[in-house]
């Protein structure tokens, strides 16, 4: 039998991150992933997808961004380079093409089964992804047999759907940027819009997530929030990686042709149902957004930057259609596909250990996971608001290693 200190499950920025701790602190492990070094990056993106950060953001522990333009944003292909990039530079031990099918608490530790065989490890670090299988919600079983049913995973670019019209289903980060795409083809493209975060691409002159950084939001810790639950469940900002830099919000998606409609309630008898009230949904996202740009306007004046960066703006409301539909006919022939773009889950269907809760998450406290010696990494808001993000891991991962190391000191 195989036996390790650590076993890190995953080959992504976050497993790699907890490699590069464990490799500093001389603690033996292996990092074990399904497929390839940054599997989920090669298959589970669209074609057309950048990712959100500017490149100068996209740090890695002990490898910040050198490249010629820190302003851009990084296409799918460029963020698997940077991660095996990553991998190398770390000297990550990492075994590809090793699927871990079983995670199983014994007395000195767990015993993790592999398509490789079986490994005794004392620590365990789960970084195998926060949204690696989508999340469908179950009003899909209504949809009409003859509507063709996709998901962002899925969706590669607007060739691979059947002609005709689109509803787009959830209006966070990939909803309003699958919906520009598709509309930009051709298509006819209606957008089914529940809670948002609205978000322009620059304020001031600099990148918006400039002002995250520099103003202290994305360092907020976990364990300062009121409710911890929904600050994990936020959805992604709207925002869009261009040369342009440009804003991609309702507006911006209504001059394009797109028709806003509301969140989708159910589907009965083959037509969707969209509930009312979508001026209130705009409102409370445009109230947001401004509560945002006035923290941004304080920081720059308590930190004597005013003069650094532009004026202070603000944004004119989000436009609400005169008569926004409340229901569509999926079985008219207007509507060729459903695009859910509803966001997805964690697949921890390999973990026989009890710390999963009601809704099949992880119970964990800033990364230490409900037993002992089990740790992840990679979850939204795992210990700061910036977790997920490829800037945030370095910090998550050495306060999980840190906790791990004590782990393992401690007698047994």
């Amino acid at each position: 039998m195989e036996k390790t200190e650590a076993l890190v499950v995953g080959a992504g920025h976050a497993g790699l991150a907890a490699s590069h701790h464990l490799s500093a602190r001389s603690i033996d492990h292996v990092v074990l992933e399904r497929g390839d070094v940054g599997q989920s990056w090669r298959t589970e993106r669209w074609d057309s997808l950048r990712l959100l950060t500017p490149n100068w953001l996209n740090r890695l522990p002990g490898l910040p961004y050198d490249g010629p333009d820190p302003d851009g944003y990084l296409a799918m292909s460029e963020v698997v380079d940077l991660v095996e990039r990553f991998a190398k530079v770390s000297e990550a031990p990492v075994r590809t093409q090793t699927a871990v099918t079983s995670v199983r608490r014994t007395d000195a530790g767990y015993r993790v089964a592999t398509s490789d065989g079986e490994i005794d490890a004392r620590t365990v670090v789960v970084a195998s992804g926060a949204f690696n299988r989508p999340a469908v919600p179950a009003v899909s079983a209504g949809v009409p047999s003859s509507v063709h049913q996709a998901t962002a995973f899925g969706y590669r670019n607007p060739a691979s759907l059947p002609e005709g019209g689109v509803l787009v289903v959830g209006a966070s980060a990939s909803g309003v940027q699958l919906a520009a795409e598709l509309v930009r083809s051709g298509r006819p493209v209606t957008l089914a819009v529940g809670e948002h975060v609205r978000m322009p691409r620059t304020y001031r002159g600099r990148d918006v997530l400039w002002w995250m950084d520099a103003s202290g939001v994305w360092d907020e810790r976990y364990d300062s929030f009121d409710d911890l639950d929904r600050a994990r469940r936020l959805p992604s900002p709207q925002l869009v990686g261009t040369a342009a830099r440009a804003t991609l919000d309702l507006n911006a998606l209504s001059e394009l042709g797109v028709e806003l409609v509301g969140r989708l309630a159910m589907v009965r008898d083959g037509k969707a149902l969209f509930s009312g009230g979508l001026k209130n949904v705009f409102s409370l996202a445009d109230l947001k957004l401004e509560r945002l740009l006035d923290s941004f306007d304080a920081y720059a004046t308590a930190s004597g930057r005013d003069a650094e960066v532009g004026q202070p703006e603000r944004f004119p409301p989000t436009r609400v259609p005169g008569t926004p539909r409340w229901q569509l006919d999926l079985g008219s022939g207007e509507i060729s596909t459903v695009l859910w773009a509803t966001g997805g889950r964690a697949d921890y269907s390999w973990l026989d250990v009890d710390v999963l809760d009601g809704k099949g998450r992880l119970r964990h406290d800033g990364g230490v996971v409900d037993s002992p010696g089990l740790y992840a990494l990679g979850l939204p808001v795992l210990r700061r608001r910036r977790s997920t993000f490829l800037h945030g891991v370095d910090d998550d991962a050495r306060a999980v290693v840190e906790h791990l190391a004590g782990h393992l000191s401690a007698p047994r």
